[in-house]
């Protein structure tokens, strides 16, 4: 299971000057007793200009990646900058879900105590296969069943949520669990159901070449794992909205 981490910053001893930036945040992970897979969230133990200083290291080691595969990055126009162009990529863009902390989540009351099923999707789904760091698109389908005593967040906070938790190397089985518990402990609802549909290019771009192959799946929590009748209903109306 990832960790999401919701403390503002890690407290430190001084750190030595001539250590590389991955080793130092390492070093204070292993402190702290945390763990730091592909798909958790370590935002909480970066200080300022550490993120900046690691790009500039990423950056160094694609260069060298990159020569190993006898690319001559100093001479080649088109790939003199690429490794600077992967690492601002791979941290500030499509890896940002692991180095940025969590999204605000505005909320508004539930004055009218709302307590019917609502399904929000499909909200689009980008993220990068843990294994071969390969795209996975796809969509997300979130059903809630209020508590009528609890808060609503904005329609925008689940597609911002759901973005925070897939822009990390992920794969799809652990991502579903992620999202789902991430939104039970934000907004409490009775009960909460994840369904995610997506194209893993993994198998489209290399390995079988599948341009067919997707994967779906989904969690129940709460009343649709007790409700036969409502999960059935949140599934209908899935199947309406796709075809």
């Amino acid at each position: 299971m990832g960790t999401v981490i919701d403390s503002k910053a890690v407290v430190d001893s001084a750190t030595p000057l001539d250590m590389p930036a991955s080793s130092v945040i390492r070093e204070r992970l292993q402190r702290a007793g945390e763990r730091f897979h592909a798909n958790d969230n370590i935002s909480a133990f970066l200080k300022d200009g550490e993120l900046s200083a690691l790009q500039d290291e990423v950056a160094v080691h694609i260069a060298n990646a990159l020569r190993a595969m006898v690319i001559d990055v100093d001479n080649d126009h088109n790939t003199r900058d690429t490794a600077k162009r992967i690492a601002k990529m791979y941290l500030r863009e499509v890896f940002a879900g692991r180095y940025e902390s969590a999204p605000p989540v505005t909320e508004f009351p539930n004055v009218g105590q709302l307590d019917e099923l609502m399904v929000i999707g499909p909200l689009r789904l980008r993220s990068t296969c843990s294994h071969h760091l390969c795209p996975i698109m796809g969509h997300a389908w979130i059903g809630v069943l209020p508590n009528a005593r609890s808060n609503l967040p904005g329609l925008s906070k689940y597609s911002r949520l759901l973005n925070w938790v897939m822009s990390r190397p992920q794969i799809q089985e652990e991502a579903v669990k992620q999202i789902a518990d991430l939104l039970e402990q934000r907004i409490a609802p009775d009960g909460l159901a994840v369904v995610i549909e997506a194209d893993h290019y993994c198998m489209h771009w290399r390995g079988t070449k599948d341009d067919g192959a997707q994967m779906t799946t989904s969690v129940m929590r709460g009343r649709f794992l007790e409700d036969a009748a409502l999960r059935k209903e949140f599934l209908s109306l899935l199947k309406r909205k796709n075809s």
